[in-house]
């Protein structure tokens, strides 16, 4: 897929390059973000069987914008959500998204709740 915009296209080869070495499974779901200017989405996948074990977002928070306080908030939820289902270790995939910023909160309040990864 031939993109433009070089940004893009950088983070599609890391995303590819990732997601060759990691998969979730039901006792280990992969943690996978995704980024837009205005929100922030988080899921847990099993990549087994394709399906989705648990998301959320900054918009489901009702936080409109988004800023590294609501991007840490979201990585709360979704780790309070995961506890109760009784997930405490996943596998984090950054989505070819630099380790930095709202990706980093996101990860460090999923830490602060009890996520390990």
């Amino acid at each position: 897929m031939k993109v433009k915009n070089k940004k893009f296209e950088r983070r599609l080869k890391i995303r590819k390059k990732i997601r060759k070495t990691i998969t979730g499974t039901a006792e280990i779901p992969r943690l996978s973000i995704y980024k837009s200017n205005k929100c922030i989405y988080v899921q847990l996948i099993n990549d087994e069987q394709g399906h989705t074990l648990l998301t959320t977002s900054s918009k489901a928070l009702g936080d409109h914008g988004i800023d590294v306080g609501k991007a840490r908030r979201v990585g709360e939820n979704i780790a309070e959500k995961a506890l109760e289902k009784g997930i405490k270790t996943v596998v984090f995939d950054r989505s070819g998204y630099l380790y930095h910023g709202r990706v980093k909160a996101l990860a460090e309040g999923a830490r602060d709740k009890g996520l390990k990864f």
